[in-house]
């Protein structure tokens, strides 16, 4: 039996033997991290040995990250504890963030994007124009599954121009591409563990100093009194192990984008009517987002399951959930084109082989569903 290919990255890198051992360690360590006494001081090193790697990762001050138990929730305590008037979110954020957006109970809308999957420029100034402050902007620097990058220090300058803040869900970004806080000029910025090999369980809201920001989980006032409850210092021991690997990675990133290209050009090849989505555009060096025409997205994910290969036709947002294409629909796809969408996201371990079974796969789908169709019209006549 073939082994099985892993291309769903993004949904979640498995862990790295390096991130393994480190989280291992930690446990057989053992300690919580408030307690005085010489193994919680122990435990308590190893969470801020681990806060300054993430803080090298991506440029920020150690004391500015904050640990939460994932991006989700890093993105809710971003929307729900800042202190605004009303809140803008980008029409293709991730769940989490739109739905914090709603429960924040704070008034707020969407800002639209383009046909490559860009934040609308003119409907930015012209909503943070009209917007008393202080008010935050929601922007994610790179979409889960187009890739698409968003100009966020442009984003940035626009917003505190007006007196807003600026958050952004870098979550798929880091260990990708470069991940700058500082020049970004954003005001918050969402991170998660397992995305880049961590364990799961474990993510980190970057907040600038002199934000204010309201808790969400309140008790014994951990994390700078901005989110209490016991560190869950193996899963930030192995974060910021990944963190450090991940910052070591740059030949990594050139290697898949030279696999990503290669996939889309034989699938045009195969199917010069397929879509690709964000493909003239700045995006992750790793993700794919591309149709088979007329064949959905779900039934493709299921074809290739069934020849040992693990792709997404949208975001993992929840278990067992089929996720509806709003995002290529955000960029003006008709329904029928974004459902024909799938994700093909990269990682550390793709080879060639890889790619290569998938698009013998994909041939043979298509193939099927050509003949298929071609009977099917025949019968017709």
């Amino acid at each position: 039996m073939k082994e099985r290919v892993y291309l769903d990255f993004n949904a979640s890198a498995p862990s790295k033997p390096e991130v393994i051992e480190a989280v291992g360690a930690a446990m057989v360590a053992g300690g919580n991290a408030s307690s005085v006494h010489a193994r919680g001081r122990q435990a308590r090193r190893a969470v801020e040995e681990a806060r300054a790697r993430i803080a090298k990762l991506v440029n920020c001050r150690p004391g500015e990250v904050i640990f939460t138990s994932c991006g989700t929730e890093s993105n809710n305590l971003a929307l729900k504890g800042a202190k605004v008037t009303a809140i803008a979110v980008s029409a293709i954020e991730h769940d989490s963030t739109l739905a914090a957006a709603q429960a924040s109970g704070t008034p707020w809308l969407l800002l639209p994007v383009d046909e490559v999957g860009l934040l609308k420029m003119e409907a930015l100034e012209e909503v943070v124009a009209k917007t008393q402050p202080p008010f935050l902007v929601s922007v994610m620097l790179a979409n889960n599954e187009t890739g698409v990058l968003q100009p966020i220090a442009q984003i940035a300058e626009k917003v505190h121009q007006k007196g807003g803040l600026l958050h952004t869900d870098a979550i798929q970004a880091a260990g990708k591409v470069p991940v700058d806080f500082a020049a970004l000029g954003a005001d918050m910025l969402s991170l998660s563990a397992h995305k880049i090999g961590g364990p799961q369980g474990v993510g980190a809201l970057i907040v600038r100093e002199g934000v204010e920001l309201q808790p969400r989980m309140v008790g014994g006032g951990q994390e700078l009194r901005r989110r209490s409850g016991t560190e869950n210092v193996p899963g930030i021991v192995g974060f910021g192990r990944a963190a450090e690997l991940a910052l070591d990675d740059v030949e990594g990133r050139a290697r898949l984008a030279t696999l990503r290209d290669a996939l889309e050009k034989s699938v045009a090849g195969m199917s010069p009517h397929s879509t690709f989505f964000s493909q003239p555009v700045a995006r992750l060096p790793n993700t794919a987002n591309f149709t088979m025409p007329g064949v959905d997205g779900s039934t493709q994910v299921m074809a290739f399951d069934l020849e040992g290969i693990g792709i997404s036709s949208g975001a993992a947002c929840a278990s067992g959930k089929v996720a509806s294409p709003r995002v290529q629909m955000a960029m003006g796809a008709t329904e029928e084109v974004a459902g024909a969408a799938i994700r093909v996201s990269l990682g550390p371990t793709t080879q060639k082989a890889d790619i290569d079974r998938l698009l013998a796969a994909w041939q043979r789908l298509w193939e099927r569903t050509q003949s298929s169709r071609q009977a099917a019209a025949a019968g017709q006549e």
